[in-house]
């Protein structure tokens, strides 16, 4: 098989969670665009579906469905619909997140008062864990179950588990808020089990770390308040903060066989930032 030819998706199917905008919605423009039939999926009814229309109207196989993914019970109907129209499951980013409350520190080094471990929100941190962290644990669960009964894929079982984590995974980033590293944290060491796991039944399961990318999350601060696009701007050694298209190639490698012998790594893609500020 010639080098290219490996990343040929055609004909295969996937499911993103959380595609209605930002990082979710550009892995769900990639894999239609390469010829997947794809799911988008997300708590936001009307935009994950106005993009779907978009998509199909552009000429792609696509479908939209509401889930909350904190929801165990919806994640399960929305699977089993996805692999009622598609004939099963090859692909499946696990990608919903969500930044809630602030970081201890504000874009200007000041300590925030309601960021602090001991004034921080405690039903933000549950509801951070449950969307960040068991909502990657129950749509990686359904798609391990799919992907061992195969179909999709000419019968052939596996496929690929791609799960979104973030750079605040790994380093600290004060400007976060609190809850969201060690749930991202949680979400790089979930992949490693599953993949040690999952690997006898040759499904692959990955993790994309981003860095500063422009997105809804976090209330859309990147796009609304040039102090804090200014702050993160200013820690990147690559020149400031990326746009989702820029995300698309490396899932692309991720979804297709040109990644056949990777599996329980993350790749972080952040321009830099993880190894510090030389400025």
């Amino acid at each position: 098989m010639s080098t290219l030819a490996q990343f040929d998706i055609a004909g295969r199917s996937a499911l993103v969670t959380g595609a209605a905008s930002g990082i979710g919605l550009a892995f769900a423009e990639v894999m239609a665009e390469a010829g997947a039939s794809v799911t988008l999926t997300d708590i936001d009814t009307a935009g994950v579906e106005r993009e779907a229309a978009r998509l199909r109207a552009a000429g792609a196989k696509v479908r939209a469905d509401t889930l909350d993914v904190a929801d165990r019970t919806a994640t399960e109907r929305v699977f089993d619909a996805h692999a009622a129209a598609f004939g099963g499951l090859d692909i499946c980013f696990a990608n919903a997140g969500i930044g809630l409350g602030p970081g201890f520190v504000a874009p200007d080094g000041s300590r925030v008062p309601d960021g602090q471990v001991d004034t921080f929100d405690a039903d933000l941190w549950d509801k951070s864990i449950a969307i960040n962290l068991t909502g990657a644990y129950n749509t990686m669960r359904h798609a391990a179950r799919l992907m061992k009964a195969g179909g999709a894929n000419g019968g052939r079982k596996g496929g690929s588990i791609i799960a979104t984590a973030s750079n605040a995974g790994l380093i600290l980033e004060p400007i976060v808020p609190m809850p969201y590293m060690p749930a991202k944290a949680g979400v790089l060491h979930l992949v490693r089990a599953l993949a040690q796991e999952l690997a006898a039944f040759r499904i692959r399961v990955n993790a994309i770390a981003p860095g500063p990318f422009v997105t809804n999350i976090g209330g859309g601060w990147a796009k609304s308040d040039p102090a804090v696009r200014a702050a993160f701007d200013a820690t990147i050694p690559l020149g400031g903060m990326a746009e989702t298209d820029q995300i698309k190639p490396l899932a692309l490698l991720l979804a297709s066989d040109a990644s056949s012998y990777i599996t329980g790594t993350h790749v972080l893609i952040d321009g830099g930032v993880a190894l510090g500020n030389v400025k």
